[in-house]
């Protein structure tokens, strides 16, 4: 007598505003995204195929932010169909580079890039998915990191925390024996505030970190940008370079929503 079929989990991959690089770090996982494909089925990722499967979904990965009405509305609906959803990137978890828009008007940016500003609907502000809905994880990175996702992803599915640390780009730097740049050459040097993730990429090559995973749990933001001004940078420097894909999260509480029940 043959045993009864077993039921995959269901993942689902969804898009919002944002340039589909995270989705892309998941295509990139090759080997391992056909060894997942035969422990989950993949129900919807418009990235990968243009099938799809109806929900509930066990988990949801979400990338980009809320920018429209009709977004806003879309999200809801995923969230009531996920049992847990998560959000990758600094577009979904912060509101991405669009969220520079949050710190003008809305309509000055409408009246010089839009031929027919009247046709576009959109809202004033570039938000993260956690906003609008309850997020049970958040991954950051621009992009993200691919050993991050799957062990994220991993973790879901075996019903367990992700064993993601939740420390600075500096203790991947010590970890790999690097020498600091900001205080050996005076680099300016994101790493300090900067959640880990990249494995020190930019200071491995002698670079400062640009903060591309966004803001660490507490950054002394204070204390950072008077590194930043001992490197040699003035005020408006100082503004821009956390003025990135981050911008929007820098000064906010941590985003780490906890873990599957």
């Amino acid at each position: 007598m043959s045993a009864p079929p077993t039921t995959k989990p269901k993942l689902a991959v969804w898009k919002f505003a944002s340039c589909d690089g995270c989705q892309l770090t998941l295509l990139d996982c090759e080997d391992e995204l056909l060894a997942l494909s035969e422990a989950v089925e993949i129900s919807h990722f418009l990235e990968l195929s243009n099938t799809i499967t109806a929900g509930p979904y066990d988990l949801s990965l979400v990338e980009g932010s809320i920018t429209t009405a009709a977004d806003r509305d879309r999200i809801r609906a995923v969230r009531a169909q996920s049992r847990f959803l998560v959000t990758i990137g600094a577009c979904a978890t912060a509101g991405g580079i669009q969220a520079l828009r949050n710190f003008a008007d809305i309509d000055d940016f409408l009246s010089v890039v839009y031929a027919r500003p009247e046709y576009i609907d959109t809202l004033a502000t570039s938000t993260a998915i956690s906003a609008h809905v309850p997020v049970d994880f958040e991954l950051r990175g621009c992009p993200i990191d691919r050993r991050q996702l799957l062990e994220v992803i991993t973790a879901y599915l075996a019903g367990r925390r992700p064993n993601i640390p939740d420390t600075s780009v500096c203790t991947e730097c010590k970890r790999r024996g690097l020498t600091c740049v900001m205080v050996a050459d005076g680099t300016p040097c994101l790493g300090p505030v900067t959640h880990s993730g990249c494995g020190a990429l930019c200071p491995s090559v002698s670079r400062g970190c640009y903060g591309c995973f966004g803001p660490t749990t507490d950054p002394n933001l204070a204390a950072m940008s008077g590194w930043l001004r001992t490197c040699g940078m003035n005020e408006d420097a100082i503004g821009r370079i956390f003025a990135t894909f981050n911008v929007a999260a820098y000064g906010s509480e941590g985003h780490d929503r906890g873990a599957p029940e």
